[in-house]
């Protein structure tokens, strides 16, 4: 790939990588909840998953999504209710967003918080259809070339990694503000009811 070419990619790509979707609030949310460490373990699965997605693109899979309702129907569906069943647990868990003296109190296990965000990835058929329709632009014709899709799939996911980092590391000024207790139900139940409606709006998104 030209390397102009791909310095075009990453200027188209950078709007779509930095735009507020479930992936971006799921880091906000695990930033708040478990801090620095835990968001880079969340993006990292959000990361893997857009990776896997790009090769799925290459594979015809965007290709299936676009043009069978069936498949677009399952996978929306499949994606909306894990959102909903996430922002119902961030919900109903009291024990997120605790603060003592100024740290964290919360733990998650890194394993789950990255098979939670490559799940929230691969399973959201709008991003699948933005890179089903982003990638094909920038590949060579007559068939899958691997080496593009490696370029085009990684540097679209070390973006969106990128975006999830300086959130991780802005984080932090927000301890302060968690140290209420009347604040941090509302920092719990508003990151829920987000989640559930970005699970509704999925729900009931059209190709």
């Amino acid at each position: 790939m030209p390397f102009d070419l791909w310095l075009l990619f990453i200027a188209v790509s950078l709007l779509p990588a930095i735009s507020p979707g479930p992936a971006v609030m799921l880091a906000i949310s695990n930033t708040l909840r478990f801090g620095r460490n835990a968001t880079l373990a969340s993006a990292s699965g959000n990361m893997m998953g857009l990776i896997v997605i790009g090769y799925a693109v290459a594979f015809g899979f965007g290709a299936l999504m676009a043009t069978s309702a069936l498949a677009f129907t399952v996978m929306k569906f499949i994606g909306a209710a894990y959102l909903i069943f996430l922002g119902i647990k961030i919900w109903r868990d009291k024990s997120s967003f605790q603060v003592q003296n100024g740290a964290l109190t919360a733990r998650k296990h890194p394993a789950k918080l990255f098979l939670e965000a490559f799940l929230v990835s691969v399973t959201n058929p709008k991003a699948i259809l933005v890179i089903t329709a982003l990638f094909p632009q920038f590949m060579s014709k007559g068939g899958i070339n691997l080496l593009e899709t490696t370029i085009l799939s990684v540097t679209y996911a070390v973006l969106c990694f990128a975006n999830h980092a300086a959130i991780a590391f802005a984080g932090g000024h927000m301890r302060r503000f968690l140290t209420s207790e009347k604040r941090m139900r509302w920092v719990r139940r508003t990151t829920g009811g987000l989640f559930v409606g970005f699970g509704a709006a999925l729900a009931s998104a059209s190709r």
